[in-house]
C-alpha cells in the first residue's frame, strides 16, 4: 500500500489544518500556536513558508477567510478557518500517514551506504563521536520528557516519546555496529581495510560487482 498523491505535500499544510480545528486564526497566530504546543519539534516552521502554505490551502479550498481584523494603525490581519473540504483532506491525509509506512531517506542512511570511501578506523572514530552525541541527546531527552509529564497529558507528548525512542534505537544500533568493526567480526571488514591500505580493489569485491552485473537484465 502506498501513500495517496495529494494536492499539497508539505507537512506544514497538514499542521496548519489541524491547528485551525481549534479556532480560526491569522497566520502569525497559527505559527505561534504551533510553537507553543511544541509542534515545531516535529514540523519545520518558518513564517515565510507558512504564509505561502496558507495561500495554497485557500487556493485549493481547504481554508477560507472568515474575518479581517483591524486594530488602530496596525496592518490588517486576515483570519482563516478550515472548510469542510479541508476537514476531509486533513482526515484522509493524517490517516494515510498514520497507517502507511512511507520510504524516507534519512541523511545518515546515505552516509552509511557510502562509508566504504573512508578507512574503517576513521569510520570507527566518527561513529564513536556520533554515539557520544546520541547518548547525550537521549539522556537530555529523557530528562525533558519526565519534566513534561508533570504538566502535560501524555497524548500531547507522543511525538516527543517517538523521537526519544528513535534516538535510543539508533544509539543501540551504532553501539553494536561499532563493536563488530572493532572486533573484526563485520563480514568484509578486512577487505575494506585492505582497499584503503593498498589502494587495490579486493578480489572479493570485484567478484560481487561481476555477480551483480550478471544478474541484471537488458530491460534494467
Amino acid at each position: 500500500m502506498v501513500l495517496k498523491r495529494r494536492k499539497l505535500s508539505n507537512p506544514l499544510a497538514l499542521a496548519v489544518m489541524t491547528t485551525l480545528l481549534q479556532k480560526p486564526m491569522h497566520p502569525y497566530e497559527i505559527a505561534r500556536t504551533l510553537r507553543r504546543q511544541g509542534k515545531d519539534t516535529s514540523t519545520k516552521i518558518n513564517y515565510g513558508s507558512l504564509y505561502t502554505v496558507v495561500q495554497n490551502l485557500e487556493k485549493h479550498g481547504f481554508v477560507e477567510v472568515t474575518d479581517v481584523e483591524r486594530q488602530g494603525n496596525r496592518p490588517e490581519r486576515t483570519i482563516y478557518g478550515i472548510t469542510d473540504s479541508g476537514r476531509q483532506e486533513m482526515t484522509e491525509w493524517l490517516s494515510d500517514l498514520m497507517a502507511v509506512p512511507a520510504r524516507e531517506y534519512p541523511i545518515f542512511e546515505t552516509a552509511l551506504s557510502l562509508m566504504g570511501a573512508l578507512h574503517p578506523d576513521e569510520v570507527t572514530r566518527l561513529l564513536e563521536e556520533r554515539l557520544n552525541s546520541l547518548e547525550v541527546q537521549a539522556a537530555s531527552g529523557r530528562g525533558a520528557l519526565e519534566k513534561l509529564y508533570e504538566s502535560l497529558p501524555r497524548i500531547f507528548l507522543v511525538e516527543t516519546e517517538y523521537q526519544l525512542h528513535m534516538v535510543e534505537a539508533q544509539a543501540e544500533w551504532v553501539r553494536g555496529f561499532l563493536g563488530e568493526i572493532k572486533a573484526g567480526a563485520l563480514p568484509g571488514v578486512q577487505a575494506w581495510r585492505s582497499f584503503h591500505e593498498t589502494g587495490e580493489m579486493p578480489s572479493e569485491f570485484q567478484d560481487l560487482e561481476s555477480q551483480d552485473l550478471e544478474g541484471r537484465t537488458v530491460d534494467e
